[in-house]
This record gives C-alpha cells, structure tokens and sequence, in this order.
C-alpha cells in the first residue's frame, strides 16, 4: 500500500532537485497548477452548496415529492464522470476549459457531499431545532447556527472526496479538452513513457493530494458531534418553504436533469445510431471487466479483512498505524498509482508488467477504503459474546469465527466487494497503462471509441457502465437510512 508514496519519494530523490526544478518551474507547470486549483476552489464549494442544500431541502422541508427528489439527487453517481462528459460533449460540442469542467465536475460529483449530508440530517436531534425556535430563531437561523455546525464532518469529508476525485479525473476532462495534472501526465506518459517529466508532474500532484489530507484534518478539529442518550423520539419538524416552494422544485428538477437527463438523452440517442458491429467486442470486455473487477474486489476483501479485524476488535495506536497507509495510498490518484506499479514491475518484477496481476492490485490499492469500511463497521456489530458461547461449548477459536462470526459477516463483505468491483470497472486511468494488450473492459472499450469521436460505437459501452453502476448507488443510497427512523 505504501508503494505509491514511496515511488513519489523515490523519484524526487532520484531525478534530483537540479534537474526537478526545471521540469517543476516552467510556464506549462504554471497552466496546470492554475487550472487544477481553480477547478478545486471554485468546484468544491459549489457541489458543497448543491449537496447540502439538496440534502436539508429534501430530509427538512416540507418540499413536495421528497421521496421523488431524494433518489433524484443521488441517481447522478450512476453516471460515470466521463460518461456525463461524453453525454454533455454530445449536447454541446463547443463545451470545453474550465467553465466545462465545472459543469461537469459540479454535476458528477455534488452526491459525494449529498449522501454524507443526508445521513447526518437524518440522524440529527430534532429537540436541537425545537430549542433553537422556541427561543426565537427564524428556520435560516436554525439552519445557520444549528443544522449546519452539526453537518462540519459530512461536509469536510465529502468535500475532501471530491477534492480527491478532481485531482485524480482524466477521462472526463480530456474529453472535453481541459488540461489538469492527471491529464497532462497521462500524454507525457504516452509520450516518453515513464520519463522524467511525468515523473515531476505526479510528484507536484502527489504534493497536492497531501496538502489536502492535511488541511482537512486540521480543519476537522476537535469538536464532538455525539449525544447521550436516544434524542427526541419523533421526527423534526419540517420548515416551510412557502412562496420558495416553485423555486426550490425548479432548482431540483434543473439540477437532476442537467446531471442525469442530458447525458441519458445523448446515450440512448447515440445507441439508436451505433452500428450492430459496436456489439461485436461486447461479450469480450464485459468477461474481462467482470474477471479483473472480481479479482479486485477479492484482494481488496483479503488485504482489508486483517488491518479491519485489529481495528473493531482491538483500537488503539497500532492498529491506527496499520490503518493509515491505507487511506493514504489510496488518496493519491490512480495516474500515480498506475505510475508506480509501471515503475516497480519494470525494475523489480518484469514478469507482472502488463499483466492481469498488476491491474488487480491498482484496483486493491485505489479501492481498498470501500472495503476496510465496510469490513469495519461490520465486525464491529457482531458482538465478541457470540464467539465466547460458542468457545465455552467446546468450539476452537477459528471454529468459532467460521461458524459464528463469518456468516454474520457476510452483507459486511457483499458490501464491501460490491463497492470495490463497481468502481474498479469504471476505472479508466489505471486501467489504460496497466493493462495487458489486447485487453478490453468496457471503461476502455468506451473510452477507445469516445476518444476517436465515434461516438454511436461509444454508447452500447456508455449504457452498460450506467447499468452496473444502479446497484451500488442503491447500495449507498440505502445505507443513509440507517439514521431516525421516519
């Protein structure tokens, strides 16, 4: 897991400050930082506005259609971020730089603040909100000073997610011809290989992604969010929005439709046209999506069930230390990743370059955290007491865990391997340097064609990544309910 971080340590020892300085100080480093960080400061807050402002209005208003509204706002992460560049490049062709990316960024990516939004809402203590009117504070009050400090965690943390995914998206600002980082690499990659200057670039990215760790972890601080004892026992009551109502409705309807509608419309209108021989190829890469998105999913499952067993089981400083290089290995972006494991296979192991093998692990390593959580939170819910009566009737300790614990695990790990094997076949980046030739998933199958502006032959590929994206949607979807029961 600490490859990653050790090839970006390595490469800037290696190539040496004489000749990094050069390749990190020049104009087109300039561009790119300029983008990158405009693209962030302006493409955070806004899916922070629209995530949170979705999530109150749908869980705290008495807006009509909530339930309708509440699926339409999350239904955008079915979407992969460059198949909703592709649907909007279809819609628009002159769509491009910046202003493009923000819209498509914005859209893709303002569920990651939703969700965690939502959750929080639902599990807040309506006697809050209660207090806070009977004093006098008016429903933007209440939401200022009550509901919005309660939502700090749910908004940082998703905000660092999208941070994390805008740093790491190539697919879906190559199309539309926005140059950041990830992009810039990725052509410098193909063009002198693993060269020097790919090599700077994704040091300068790596550096990025770490300041952002940083500056959210300082900004968490140390505030407690839990209360003692079960909260009021009936739902909050929701605000009124009045003369706001048509105005909030026509804000969600726009938004759902920029977000799910037009890039359906420019799939299913671009299906109609494609040729049956784009059928062709399609047996092939759903078998290959499939095999390498299991196999993934599978060593994800094995590396994440030890470091997730001493975390529930037994907390403290060691297991916080195995933890951690998880999560920051799979912060960084999958370019750097994928650069990595170039690097090493080359120089250590040449037998595993471009192979199945290497492609497996760059998914363990990029989608690891999707399967320690879940793996977590569920052993943690199955009581210790469960295995000590069954070690009491006789049974050894691995008997016990087998029989006992294991069963009780299993949504815990369909979960987790779900998650895992969803976002490794829609993974792109890594996908295209690490995979063998000749290999096609649909993520390259559709990514070959778009690129190539055939796009009819790009979309039977576009509707299948949708498809399998539903259920793991609905997975997370499902999992904010776990909040005040309604």
């Amino acid at each position: 897991m600490l490859v990653p971080v050790g090839y970006v340590v390595a490469t800037a020892v290696e190539i040496g400050w004489a000749e990094l300085a050069p390749l990190i100080f020049r104009p087109r480093v300039g561009e790119l930082l300029v983008n990158t960080v405009l693209l962030l400061v302006l493409g955070v807050p806004a899916t922070i506005v629209l995530g949170v402002g979705g999530a109150w209005l749908v869980e705290r208003t008495d807006l009509p259609g909530r339930r309708f509204f509440a699926v339409l706002l999350v239904a955008p992460l079915a979407i992969p971020a460059f198949v909703s560049s592709y649907g909007w490049a279809s819609a628009i062709p002159s769509i491009n730089g910046l202003a493009g990316g923000l819209l498509v960024a914005t859209l893709a990516y303002s569920p990651l603040v939703y969700l965690p939004a939502l959750a929080t809402l639902r599990g807040l203590d309506p006697a809050l909100e209660e207090s806070a009117r009977s004093l006098g504070q008016s429903s933007w009050a209440v939401f200022g000073r009550v509901i919005l400090p309660q939502l700090r965690l749910a908004i940082l943390g998703g905000g660092l997610v999208v941070a994390l995914h805008l740093l790491a998206e190539y697919g879906a600002f190559a199309f539309i011809r926005f140059d950041t980082f990830t992009t810039a690499i990725v052509v410098a990659y193909q063009s002198t290989f693993a060269g020097s200057s790919a090599a700077a670039l994704g040091v300068v990215l790596a550096t990025l992604c770490l300041v952002l760790l940083v500056i959210e972890a300082g900004a968490r601080g140390r505030a407690r969010y839990a209360r003692v004892g079960t909260g009021s026992p009936h739902p909050a009551v929701p605000a009124r929005l009045g003369r706001a109502t048509p105005l909030a409705i026509a804000a969600l309807v726009v938004l759902g439709a920029a977000a799910t509608v037009v890039p359906l419309v420019n799939v299913v209108r671009w299906l109609a046209a494609s040729d049956p021989s784009a059928f062709e190829a399609m047996p092939a890469a759903i078998v290959q999506t499939v095999l390498l998105a299991t196999g993934g999913a599978v060593g994800a499952l094995l590396v994440a069930l030890p470091v997730g067993w001493l975390s529930a089981r037994f907390p403290g400083r060691l297991s916080r230390s195995l933890e951690a290089p998880y999560y920051v290995a799979s912060s960084l972006p999958a370019i750097i990743v994928a650069l990595a494991l170039v690097t090493v296979t080359l120089r250590f192991v040449p037998a595993l370059y471009q192979t199945a093998a290497t492609v497996m692990a760059a998914y363990v390593v990029i989608f690891l955290p999707r399967a320690l959580v879940s793996l977590r939170a569920g052993i943690a819910q199955v009581p210790e007491s469960l295995e000590e009566a069954a070690r009491s009737l006789g049974s050894a300790p691995i008997v016990a865990r087998l029989r006992v614990t294991a069963p009780l695990l299993l949504p815990a790990v369909a979960a987790g391997g779900a998650l895992v094997a969803l976002g490794a076949a829609n993974e792109l980046t890594a996908t295209l340097l690490l995979a063998p030739t000749g290999t096609r998933t649909l993520a390259t199958q559709f990514w070959s064609a778009a690129s190539a502006i055939d796009y009819p032959g790009a979309a039977p590929y576009a509707l299948l990544l949708i498809l399998l994206s539903v259920p793991a949607v609905a997975l997370m979807f499902a999992q904010t309910r776990g909040g005040r029961a309604r």
